[in-house]
């Protein structure tokens, strides 16, 4: 199982780091293309992403594992690294598209990874729950889909606004 092959603490911070990676560079992505339809603009967002909001959430998830005052220092900068260093790994391979394809089909190929992504996790959390894999899954893309249709709106709105 994977909760028990690998660390609570270690778990933690990669599952929030995928998330958070997946679907913040998602939202950022589908929201500045639809706004800005620049590719500059859509890569610096990635990197900022990749690296501000990676070092934001590692230090969101330290004080709460703090806070708990459950956890040893040792556990507590585990999950800090991990989830920096996910949410960075993750967020960067959005990169990938946008260096391969056109803009455009590099937003719908990161849509696909980003959703990928997201039903991988939920796939592993339901097993290691033992409930339905299709309830979780259903509901995190769900989940995801509203922010990309969220942010998508709002990228066109600014567009019309500015055009």
């Amino acid at each position: 199982m994977f909760a028990h092959r690998i660390r609570k603490t270690f778990r933690v911070g990669v599952s929030f780091g995928l998330t958070s990676g997946a679907m913040t560079t998602m939202g950022l992505m589908v929201g500045l293309y639809a706004g800005t339809h620049s590719l500059k603009a859509v890569a610096g967002g990635i990197l900022t992403i990749a690296v501000a909001d990676a070092f934001s959430d590692a230090l969101g998830m330290h004080i709460h594992e703090e806070s708990e005052n459950e956890h040893t220092p040792k556990e507590i900068w585990e999950s800090t690294i991990a989830a920096f260093v996910s949410k960075f790994i993750f967020a960067t391979s959005f990169l990938v598209p946008i260096l391969l394809f056109d803009l455009n089909t590099a937003v719908k190929v990161s849509v696909v990874w980003g959703l990928i992504l997201v039903a991988m996790i939920s796939y592993l959390i339901a097993r290691d729950q033992r409930s339905p894999s299709y309830k979780i899954i259903g509901e995190h893309v769900l989940i995801s889909i509203a922010i990309i249709i969220i942010t998508h709106q709002i990228g066109s709105w600014i567009y019309g606004m500015t055009n």
